[in-house]
């Protein structure tokens, strides 16, 4: 470690002598580097010789390097690196800042993380993260992350809930995701206070829950699962069941589905007014694997309907979409309830606009859907919307 002569120099010293390396002793050097000087220690460990920055003169005085030089003795004696010890620490610290890092600051990274590894498809997606996790979180935002719990989530959420509900459902779940990238970091611990399984599902409940009780619907995400064990039976039923859940329709507009109605190049299904409950013609965009399905089905044609019955002449009967449902692990889902296991994929999962989804499933209830159909019905988008799902549904 040098001479054991120390603490040779003197701040009058350092101001008059200009050498481009002054010691002070103990292995202690200000050395001249460029237009600054900096305080370095020499010494040797594991047999090899090893030199360690201790900061510039301007910030560091004498004393303070002296001091510093004296801590990494201290570690020296005990046979530790000096060097290796403070990127150690380096760590710990940034753990330690990380450590009460606020939820505000972990979900704009987050977001920020996202937008530079191009996650997302467009602006608009940054747009409703940046703004339901500023605007709908501002109690939660200046928190420890680490302390987030189930009462901060409710506070959040409780407030939208069964009043701008979509708005609610994409909050939680984006909570639920934020909160998962941070225990994954190792910034937080134990089990996610924005779950809905197990969790919220037992102090939150879904608005549309009683009206869906007629329709079971089928979880979405075991959809891409029973639609794979669908597509493996080569029936009539089987098709038509895949296609009613493809194109999201109701089982009548499907059952009744007749030729002149498609327009397979355009990969567009139209149905005059007569045959929607709303009564207004809905133009409905087919996915690859619908329009493959109809030319499936044009290829083996008995007659006018798409699906026909066994009887000639006459349609599927409704009853069969039952029985193909239950044999391919569907348990007591219905036809109908393949609309909310759509609906709820397209809230959950997507960034497409409520008005979208409405839209798709022929609804027109509210302002957004009505507008929507006298623009043209969203056609363009809604076709974004329906290729996502037939590739959701492909286990895509």
């Amino acid at each position: 470690m040098g001479s054991h002569t120390r603490n040779v120099l003197t701040v009058k010293a350092i101001d008059a002598r200009k050498s481009a390396k002054l010691r002070d002793g103990g292995g202690l050097w200000l050395v001249t580097k460029g237009s600054g000087r900096y305080w370095t220690l020499d010494y040797r460990f594991g047999g090899k010789r090893r030199e360690m920055g201790i900061g510039p003169l301007h910030t560091v005085g004498l004393a303070d390097a002296r001091q510093k030089a004296e801590a990494a003795r201290a570690l020296l004696r005990r046979g530790i690196d000096p060097i290796d010890h403070r990127a150690v620490e380096a760590v710990e610290a940034a753990k330690a800042a990380a450590g009460v890092k606020t939820f505000g600051q972990y979900a704009d990274s987050y977001i920020d993380e996202a937008v530079k590894a191009g996650r997302w498809r467009g602006a608009k997606t940054e747009a409703g993260w940046r703004n339901t996790l500023t605007n709908h979180v501002k109690a939660m935002r200046d928190k420890a992350l680490a302390d987030i719990d189930i009462q901060d989530v409710l506070a959040a959420v409780r407030p939208l809930w069964g009043t701008k509900q979509e708005t609610a459902e994409k909050l939680r779940w984006r909570i639920e995701r934020v909160l998962d990238s941070a225990k994954v970091e190792g910034l937080r611990s134990g089990d996610n206070p924005a779950a809905w399984k197990g969790n919220l599902e037992h102090v939150l409940h879904k608005p549309d829950e009683s009206t869906r009780g007629h329709h079971e619907a089928l979880p979405y995400k075991d959809v891409p699962a029973f639609m794979n064990r669908l597509r493996g039976t080569d029936t009539i039923t089987a098709r038509a069941l895949e296609f009613l859940i493809l194109t999201a329709t109701r089982s009548a507009e499907t059952r009744l589905a007749v030729w002149d109605e498609f327009d397979l190049e355009g990969a567009t299904w139209t149905l005059p007014q007569e045959r929607t409950k709303e009564r207004r013609e809905l133009r409905v965009p087919l996915c690859e694997r619908a329009v493959e399905i109809v030319r499936q089905m044009k290829a083996q044609s008995l007659n006018h309907f798409v699906f026909p019955g066994v009887r000639a002449n006459r349609p599927l009967s409704d009853m069969t979409f039952g029985k193909v449902i239950g044999a391919h692990g569907g348990g007591g889902a219905t036809t109908h309830g393949f609309r909310s296991s759509f609906k709820d994929w397209a809230t959950e999962e997507t960034e497409h606009e409520n008005y979208v989804s409405e839209a798709a499933l022929g609804h027109s209830a509210g302002d957004a859907v009505e507008r929507a159909y006298r623009r043209g019905d969203a056609l363009k988008k809604r076709r974004g919307l329906m290729v996502d799902w037939g590739a959701y549904c492909a286990g895509k």
